[in-house]
């Protein structure tokens, strides 16, 4: 039997985060990875650090999130990449303009200013080669983005300084509690903690439904391109809502491109198939707005395995059904910006009992009570 303080359950951002933030608090964390940190969505992700077009119930928690990635050196002694020119949402029409301008004036009620609508003139200062059609858009000065496995692997190897155990390539079997305790069977061992975080990303479903808080929860393969270098063009990442793209250049010239298509998962066996249509299309939003990226050739393209859901914020904070059991799981293609802030979050709920960042839009137990969008609109 080996005892610690918690037990987390999964290494991708957020369980490696929680992980170094409880032994920052002064915990004792075993954290236990079926394959190895940032071997799924934490390590193969675009990489973006965006607070732009968050869900309202998750800005709080980007806020602080962003206020750890200034600082990210200070914390994990590596700059993990990171970059902060800027995200801009580009408009491609009048009809798509409005519906942000909305969206910014809402914002600005509610106190946050994080984002700002921008006219044609400040899109194309930003984005010079953005076409000449495109009205205007949003921006969100100080995001921006960073290397996700760099990232993932610096917050592995501080939390095991720090004192967190982590234990790679071995699976979990069995979970039960008994007497006040979470036994975890994983491999040939036993481990036991008073408290167990379930961070196990694409596989945080099955484990909540092993625990009886079963979710609605899909797993999906977001796919990605990387092209041949051009010369630089663009310093912020620039994304679209309408036609679905992610777009970043990076210093040597190289543009990655996503966007949230999807290919196929296999969760079980880790395995993606790509989807060569979704990828046409990808490349052609690409093609229409960006005329110097016509003589560019695609080098690669890959997928992950993540968690969606329904309304497409995760579930996160204290089971409704057992005592010491958190959630952390479904960040839904975009928890790589919340990893440091939610790992901040979790720590502190876990160590003190709570947290002045409100949890109550992510409750794992939220689907059964109310029709999904009812309560969390965008």
């Amino acid at each position: 039997m080996q005892t610690a303080d918690v037990i987390i359950v999964g290494g991708g951002i957020h369980g490696c985060s929680t992980a170094l933030h409880l032994a920052l608090r002064g915990l004792k964390p075993i954290l236990i990875e079926k394959d190895y940190a940032g071997r799924h969505a934490s390590g193969v992700n675009a990489g973006g650090v965006r607070q732009l077009m968050r869900h309202i119930a998750e800005i709080p928690l980007s806020i602080r999130s962003m206020d750890i990635w200034e600082k990210i050196q200070d914390l994990v002694e590596d700059d993990c990449g990171f970059d902060s020119h800027g995200q801009v949402l580009v408009a491609e029409d009048e009809s798509e303009l409005a519906p942000m301008r909305d969206r910014v004036a809402e914002l600005n009620l509610r106190g946050f200013n994080h984002e700002e609508l921008i006219d044609a003139k400040e899109l194309r200062r930003l984005v010079p080669a953005v076409a000449e059609s495109c009205p205007g858009g949003v921006v969100s000065r100080r995001d921006g983005a960073a290397n996700p496995a760099q990232t993932t692997t610096a917050f592995r190897r501080m939390a095991e300084r720090r004192g967190a155990r982590i234990i790679e390539g071995v699976r979990v079997d069995t979970v039960k509690r008994d007497g006040g305790h979470w036994y975890v069977t994983a491999g040939s061992e036993v481990y036991s903690a008073p408290v167990l975080v379930n961070a196990a990303g694409a596989w945080g479903g099955k484990l909540a439904a092993m625990l009886g808080e079963p979710v609605p929860l899909e797993v999906v393969a977001p796919m990605l391109m990387i092209t041949s270098r051009v010369p630089t063009f663009i310093k912020p990442v620039v994304i679209l809502r309408g036609r679905k793209l992610s777009f970043k250049q990076f210093e040597n010239g190289t543009v990655m491109i996503g966007g949230g298509y999807l290919g196929r998962a296999y969760p079980d066996t880790n395995e993606t198939d790509l989807d060569w249509t979704q990828l046409k299309n990808n490349a052609r939003t690409v093609w229409d707005l960006f005329p110097i990226m016509r003589e560019a050739t695609i080098v690669r393209a890959w997928a992950g395995i993540e968690a969606k859901m329904p309304d497409d914020i995760p579930v996160l904070g204290p089971s409704r059904k057992h005592d010491g059991l958190f959630h952390q799981f479904g960040f839904s293609l975009h928890g790589f910006q919340l990893g440091p802030g939610t790992g901040d979050t979790m720590a502190e709920l876990i160590a003190t009992g709570k947290t002045n960042i409100s949890l109550e839009a992510f409750r794992p137990d939220r689907f059964e009570t109310a029709d999904i969008g009812d309560k969390h609109e965008h």
